[in-house]
């Protein structure tokens, strides 16, 4: 009862997150799976792996909910998005084959240095260059597939790698963060269904699991995250820009920290 009123608070928090900043709450949800996962002692080898897989399916539906508040906002570049998911899609089913083949320690590394990186990017306002503006289309294709390869890796809907990249490129906060959380549904679907695909014959997954989903959790995370994501993006249409990139600096710091630490 206390891990479903965990998942629950977690599905809260994450959907928050996503709705705020376009990120789709993996950042929230793959390092409180991996904690609950060794508590419930799943196999080492492979609960970095299920926290990754199950925080990705859940993204899937928590990005409608978020996107479609942004949408109503009209915040949502849908010809942007296009192009971008031509890319993800290839990139995200490269990402899990990526991460399937590191050891879960490897994984947490990898996570830990990818969210540190993209914090001291968005905490100390590097600023693009006055005149970059967004790639033609097979730049936004190419960064896709970039996207969409680190996002299926480390769990997370793509908004902490997103988000940077459209703001460099002079989007405006609110628009990227719309941007992204449109882009979080390929990456989610698409990774997600692989991962139960590359997970399915894996002998150390524990009862309860489709592969690198742990169902339990998911329902749980669902049920709250998707009411969650639509606050969230309501919130992201009435604070500052500066605000939202310092929230959001905070969190990755937090994160990062935490899986460094775990993975050494």
């Amino acid at each position: 009862m206390t891990l479903l009123f965990i998942y629950l608070a977690v599905g809260a928090v994450a959907g928050l997150m996503a709705g705020l900043f376009g990120i789709g709450g993996g950042l929230v949800i793959v390092p409180v799976l991996v904690i609950t996962f060794e508590a419930l002692g799943f196999p080492v080898e492979v609960l970095t792996h299920m926290a990754v897989g199950t925080s990705l399916a859940t993204i899937a539906f928590t990005s409608i909910s978020s996107v479609r508040t942004h949408h109503q906002k009209g915040a949502v570049d849908w010809s942007l998005v296009r192009l971008l998911s031509i890319g993800i899609l290839g990139g995200a089913v490269l990402g899990v084959f990526t991460a399937n083949s590191l050891s879960g320690a490897g994984l947490q590394l990898a996570i830990g240095v990818c969210a540190l990186l993209v914090a001291a990017q968005m905490g100390l306002g590097l600023k693009p260059k006055p005149t970059r503006s967004l790639p033609a289309n097979k730049g936004l294709v190419g960064s896709g597939v970039a996207v969409g390869w680190a996002s299926a890796i480390f769990g997370i809907g793509g908004g902490s790698l997103m988000v940077p990249f459209l703001t460099w490129c002079n989007t405006p906060m609110q628009r990227s963060v719309a941007i992204a959380a449109a882009c979080g549904f390929p990456i989610a679907l698409v990774a997600g269904i692989t991962n139960i695909v590359v997970g399915w014959n894996n002998e150390l997954l524990p009862a309860n699991t489709l592969g690198y989903v742990y169902w339990p959790a998911f329902l749980a995370i669902v049920i709250t995250s998707v009411p969650c994501a639509r606050l969230g993006a309501k919130l992201a249409h009435k604070l500052s820009p500066e605000k939202l990139k310092k929230c959001f600096a905070i969190m990755l710091v937090v994160v990062g920290v935490k899986f460094l630490t775990a993975s050494l």
